[in-house]
């Protein structure tokens, strides 16, 4: 057996495969298909201050090798995580982690102060794609500034592991990951949805309820693994790559382009197995190239 353990910022993990926010619950619901405690880490869903509702239905559509969303953050608030989500999933024998995402920079660090109370919780992973309503809309994570404004804020509030999330709108995600780095991140996560929309031809309208939304799954791999394969030579800090793996073959791609871990999303409402299958996976294919642990592949493109 390989050594697939990983480290990212103060966070150990057993193995590099993650799941990701919105698409594995808070664990718990893959329970009885899978010992849980054996994936890397446990990405929870989408966690704001306040109570949200998400957007109307329907908010789901199925495309060509992927799917769109605009479920809208859907959860009721950091409260209620703390009393009743936490006391059920502290004891799982893995990082569990929580997506923290936020309409302005004080949601922002009220959320992860929050957290930081809590023992269990060694990391959150910060969505830097919502939209800043103070500033007409704009996603914080479309430019530099806006990016190293919410992530040096939470730095101050947030003493345990600081990963990034991504957004892949950009016109250079590389300069945004320096932003975010220069911040005080200990890691990036990439890619977060591309934007996309669907229409119903017949009924001559669109199929999401907001029109447009997050496309993910297959389709969208080429694109993260460019933006994983530029952003891994543009920062120092470990960089986690996700978008449409569905397979070891597809996660080891990711470890060549220069990420330290991987985390899967869609693929889990395939196959609600496929994150130990990766990881099995992951480890044959280190066996079959004779080496030893996961680290040796990682940035090891030959280009």
């Amino acid at each position: 057996m390989a050594d697939l353990s990983v480290k990212i910022g103060g966070l150990q993990m057993k193995n590099p495969v993650m799941t990701a926010s919105g698409t594995f619950g808070y664990g718990e619901e893959y329970a009885d298909f899978i010992d849980i405690s054996k994936i890397g880490g446990i990405i929870v869903k989408g966690t704001t201050l306040a109570h949200r509702e998400g957007n109307p239905y329907p908010r789901m559509a199925e495309t060509p090798s992927g799917m769109l969303n605009c479920v809208g953050l859907q959860n009721k608030g950091v409260d209620y995580f703390i009393e009743n989500i936490y006391p059920r999933i502290k004891s799982v024998d893995t990082n569990m982690i929580v997506n923290v995402s936020g309409s302005c920079i004080d949601d922002y660090v009220a959320t992860a102060e929050k957290i930081n109370a809590l023992d269990k919780i060694p990391a959150i992973e910060l969505n830097i794609s919502c939209p800043n309503v103070k500033q007409g809309g704009m996603a914080f994570g479309t430019t530099c500034s806006g990016a190293a404004s919410v992530v040096e804020a939470v730095r101050k509030a947030y003493k345990k592991t600081l990963i990034v999330k991504l957004s892949p709108n950009v016109t250079n995600i590389a300069e945004i990951a320096q932003a975010a780095e220069g911040a005080g991140a200990d890691s990036v996560s990439l890619i977060n949805t591309l934007m996309g929309m669907a229409i119903d031809a017949e009924r001559m309208t669109p199929v999401l309820s907001t029109v447009t939304g997050g496309l993910s799954g297959p389709c969208v791999k080429p694109v993260a693994l460019r933006m994983v394969w530029q952003v891994a030579k543009a920062v120092k800090i470990p960089v986690i790559g996700l978008g449409g793996i569905m397979n070891a073959t597809d996660a080891v791609e990711f470890f060549l382009a220069g990420a330290s871990a991987v985390e899967i999303g869609t693929a889990n409402f395939i196959d609600p197995a496929v994150t130990l299958k990766v990881v099995d996976g992951i480890n044959d294919y280190l066996e079959r190239h004779g080496c030893k642990s996961v680290s040796e592949i990682v940035g090891a493109l030959k280009a």
